[in-house]
């Protein structure tokens, strides 16, 4: 069976790549196949999180084994172990860039005579220079509460411990 799939990069412009792989390929073969269709050196840190139909965040298969417990590795993760069971999932690139990608399983179907996959089916738009901004769930909320007027605490009101070793 051959999965074709739809990437998306999350950034303002359209941006994405459908890919098409077998089944028993392995998420490590999916993390190159990314990595190449959109110009990433593939040098860089990456997860891959299954995800349900809103986008939340699940469970991860990583590119390395980080010292975790019940970690899935995407070197001996194949495709079938979670397609097409999962429809969905999140894929990050560069832990320190954050570039984020929606993936989906648009389609299924039997391998084509002379074919060789992975395979880039198509492509569309031009991925920026830089990683779009994130901003952190926690920091959105701490930027309400001051924006609401209900502060954390007041900074004037702080002591310095240091301010007597001038």
């Amino acid at each position: 069976m051959i999965y074709h799939f739809r990437i998306i990069l999350d950034t303002k412009e359209d941006v994405f790549r459908d890919i098409a792989l077998d089944e028993h390929a392995s998420f490590e073969d999916f993390h190159n196949s990314i990595t190449q269709a959109f110009g990433f050196g593939g040098s860089e840190m990456a997860v891959f999180y299954e995800s349900d139909d809103d986008w939340q965040q699940g469970d991860s298969i990583a590119l390395f084994d980080m010292g975790e417990e019940d970690v899935r590795r995407m070197s001996d993760t194949p495709l079938h172990a979670v397609f097409p069971h999962i429809g969905k999932m999140l894929y990050i690139y560069d832990f320190l860039n954050l570039w984020t990608f929606f993936i989906e399983l648009i389609e299924t179907d039997e391998p084509k005579p002379g074919n060789t996959y992975p395979m880039l089916i198509f492509s569309h738009g031009e991925v920026p220079e830089e990683a779009p901004e994130k901003t952190f769930s926690a920091e959105q909320e701490a930027d309400e509460f001051s924006e609401n007027g209900l502060d954390f605490f007041n900074e004037d009101e702080l002591d310095d411990p240091y301010d007597d070793y001038n």
